[in-house]
């Protein structure tokens, strides 16, 4: 149960939760809109890029395994401090894999290093988040997942910029591992809920894994995180390779998906809070699925791009809607969003090498087909993000 805390301290604490969801996503994004160039660094095919991409996923996979037990002992507050540093440490290392010391080995090592340190935080952070949005008594979580976004749109910027400006990869990557870890470390000291380590209890992940409510929330997040996943991994590789744009204008599309999905989850609090979760969901799997199947058979780049702000439109709300729904029960929330995020995350696992062979066989652009194609079904697993009954939001004092 949250504690009762002053309006500063909840104000206090929701802007630490801001700041590092934004600078997580600074970070992921940041190696994102430099795939392409780290396809042409290290002479990479499309399969061979979705393998190495699997390093990412494998870290952050095996983050959301210990996720929960380690949030559950050392606290959301701590939890956050060793990833920040994890983080910093495999964008760094990445950096240098690619351009200072170009290897495929220390490449796939620093973005597995970087993965597990943002799975770690992601966990950590959402559950935080989850106890500022109860605290608040309204809908927030999106806009916490906002920030991410926001983060993601400042990092493609960057690396546009830097693509276009010809300076070296690696002091890119460095550079900004620096600004993330520094920046997270300060964030983290504001964080005010569930922030004590917790001893002699159990952490309750097995218990969640047994309950039918939590697996369906984690197979609609899989599918959805496969969504956005698929976006951060490939669009900007499928429009230099489908419609022949260069590197830095790659990038810059990647950016137009994370700006609308921005916006999407700025905005989409507001529907969620007088529509509830699930007619929003369904709406809004609906125009991702929309929006990627235009981006890939649109015909033109005009409208292909047109495509991709629709497919992060639609993508906006449904990672951080089903991370506020695992997280309904404080007492269970670590747990819950710990196996929701574990399922989600085999998305990213799953993901980049599936891409990788179709775009092997049929072209990376054409093989983001496989988007709509599970989407429409997962409409069925929606109906599980209905709040359960007796589920009751607090207020803070004034």
């Amino acid at each position: 149960m949250t504690d009762t805390l002053p309006r500063r301290q909840v104000r206090a604490a929701a802007a630490g939760v801001a700041v590092t969801f934004g600078l997580n996503g600074v970070a992921v994004a940041t190696w994102f809109a430099r795939v392409p160039v780290a396809r042409d660094a290290l002479g990479l095919t499309a399969g061979a890029l979705g393998l190495l991409l699997l390093s990412m996923s494998a870290g952050a996979f095996l983050a959301m395994l210990t996720a929960g037990e380690v949030t559950h002992r050392l606290g959301p507050r701590r939890t956050v401090c060793v990833s920040a540093v994890v983080v910093a440490t495999g964008l760094a290392v990445a950096g240098t894999g690619i351009g200072a010391i170009p290897s495929v080995a220390l490449t796939a090592a620093g973005i597995f290093v970087l993965g597990y340190g943002s799975g770690l935080c992601d966990v950590a952070m959402n559950v935080e988040a989850a106890e500022v949005e109860r605290a608040l008594g309204r809908t927030v979580m999106p806009r916490f997942h906002a920030m991410w976004s926001l983060g993601t749109v400042a990092a493609a910027g960057l690396a546009s910029l830097v693509a276009w400006l010809v300076l070296p990869v690696t002091a890119h990557l460095v550079v900004v591992a620096a600004v993330v870890a520094g920046g997270t470390l300060l964030a983290a000291r504001t964080y005010s809920f569930a922030g004590e380590p917790e001893h002699g209890t159990g952490s309750g992940v097995l218990a969640a894994w047994r309950e039918p409510r939590t697996l369906l929330i984690g197979a609609l997040v899989l599918v959805l995180a496969f969504t956005e996943g698929t976006a951060n991994d490939w669009v900007a590789v499928a429009f230099v390779d489908g419609y022949e744009f260069d590197p830095a204008t790659g990038a810059l599309v990647f950016g137009v998906f994370v700006t609308t999905m921005t916006f999407g989850r700025i905005v989409g609090t507001i529907a969620l809070d007088r529509w509830g979760r699930v007619p929003v969901l369904v709406t809004t799997m609906l125009l991702a699925a929309a929006g990627v199947t235009l981006a890939v058979l649109g015909g033109s780049p005009a409208v292909a791009v047109a495509g991709v702000a629709l497919w992060g439109l639609g993508t906006a709300l449904g990672f951080p809607v089903g991370m506020s729904a695992a997280a309904d029960d404080a007492e269970q929330a670590a747990a819950r969003v710990s196996v929701v995020a574990v399922i989600g995350y085999t998305a990213f696992l799953a993901g980049p090498p599936l891409v990788g062979f179709l775009g092997d066989h049929v072209g990376v652009l054409r093989g983001l087909l496989v988007v709509p194609l599970l989407l429409l079904p997962a409409l069925a697993f929606v109906p599980s993000l209905r709040q359960p009954a007796g589920a009751v939001r607090e207020d803070v004092t004034p």
